[in-house]
């Protein structure tokens, strides 16, 4: 109920958020207080040290509710990694002026942040660093509260609970990449149900078809002859009787033959319903597909190639592309074939290493006579192309069916 009356989607990874930010402003409190008048009145000129203080701490929260907007992404992280500095920078500031632990707890919250932007060792290493930078911090105290072994000890103390900090915030990461991939596994789960629930309704439709084709109506076929022939023998008044259940036998088997065809043309696997269940619900990533309303393919080897394709493109642009915006467009080309192209708004690729995931997409495409294209070099966002035929031979005499290719990684 205080979900929907707020907006607020209170998962464990927003409730991190949220917590750390509490604990922000809980470090603002002795900025209101005579608290701070008191420390500060042992400073030159405290009003200007005052002004310092809550414009470090102002910073220093700006920066933090823009880097926690989207835990997880990886996108710019460079310009986050300078965002960690100013907020570090700043967090030593507040304790400097304040002369006190208020710059510890500030990196308390910093610390928080680290698993979710940099690599698990070097997280490490920034909160050793930055609570070892405390030191300097306590022993410059005007009032000499601390020699250098006492502030090393107290730095100690807000390390441990740092650490602790750090370990839950890592264990939460943790838990989104895994729902993260318990997501993927449902999507594809449910792409695959429904292709096979496409594939057992054309099974069933072709089996009613043939046994109507091989039961009904050789029946009907030799009834209808059978009628012919009494057609021939029978008198009147009998005779009209005869031809008039011979007509009708010749329309029933006309009406079954029509409904055979009806179901023999109705043979083609819809993919509407599986590619939606493939894209939606991907975190952090708007996906735009573009595709004819009931998008159907007959050949479900081809129809599985399709899917997998979908599925390893969405699959690189969460992990490696960094993208806010994936834009996917299916199409019919001329002659029969299948076209899918996928773009991002990325980081691109200026120098393409194609990985397992590339390569088992192209070798997927290949089995089936299709192609992947990727241009390059790409430095803004990624751009590939993939192609297959919908019928292993298609095309018009002396004609191929295969598109000239335009690049190739």
């Amino acid at each position: 109920m205080m979900q929907a009356m707020f907006g607020i989607k209170l998962n464990h990874t927003s409730m991190l958020r949220y917590a750390a930010l509490f604990t922000y402003l809980c470090v603002g409190v002795p900025l209101v207080t005579t608290w701070a008048n008191q420390r500060l009145s042992m400073l030159q000129r405290p009003n200007m040290a005052l002004l310092i203080w809550a414009g470090c701490y102002l910073v220093f929260g700006v920066i933090y509710w823009l880097l926690t907007h989207n835990f997880g992404s990886r996108r710019y992280w460079v310009l986050k990694t300078l965002g960690l500095a100013v907020m570090t920078a700043a967090s030593i500031m507040v304790g400097w002026i304040s002369h006190s632990g208020l710059s510890a707890m500030l990196m308390v919250v910093i610390t928080v942040v680290l698993p979710w932007l940099l690599p698990l060792w070097i997280g490490v290493a920034w909160m050793v660093l930055q609570n070892l930078s405390l030191v300097m911090v306590f022993s410059r105290f005007p009032e000499n509260q601390y020699s250098i072994a006492t502030a090393l000890l107290q730095s100690s103390v807000y390390l441990g609970i740092a650490a602790l900090a750090f370990v839950v915030s890592l264990v939460a990461k943790q838990q989104a990449e895994e729902r993260e991939r318990q997501r993927q596994l449902n999507s594809e789960l449910r792409a695959t149900r429904a292709l096979l629930a496409e594939s057992s309704r054309i099974a069933e439709r072709m089996r009613i078809s043939r046994e109507l084709h091989d039961l009904v109506g050789h029946h009907l076929t030799a009834l209808s002859l059978n009628l012919e022939v009494a057609s021939h023998l029978a008198q009147p008044p009998a005779a009209d009787h005869v031809r008039k259940a011979q007509g009708t036998a010749k329309q029933l088997l006309a009406d079954v033959r029509e409904v055979v065809s009806e179901l023999r043309q109705d043979a083609e696997l819809d993919l509407t319903q599986a590619l939606n269940s493939l894209i939606e619900g991907v975190p952090s990533l708007h996906v735009h597909l573009k595709m004819p309303p009931r998008f159907a393919v007959e050949d479900p080897q081809r129809a599985q190639v399709l899917l997998r394709c979908v599925q390893e493109v969405l699959t690189n642009t969460v992990r490696h592309a960094h993208a806010s915006n994936l834009w996917l467009h299916i199409e019919r080309t001329a002659y029969g074939g299948l076209q899918l192209d996928a773009r991002d708004d990325g980081r691109g690729a200026p120098q393409l290493k194609p990985g397992n995931g590339l390569v088992g997409m192209r070798e997927r495409l290949a089995e089936v006579g299709g192609r992947l294209d990727i241009p390059h070099p790409q430095t803004r966002g990624f751009h590939l192309s993939a192609w297959l035929p919908l019928e292993p031979e298609v095309g018009l005499p002396g004609v191929s069916a295969r598109p000239k290719a335009s690049g190739a990684a």
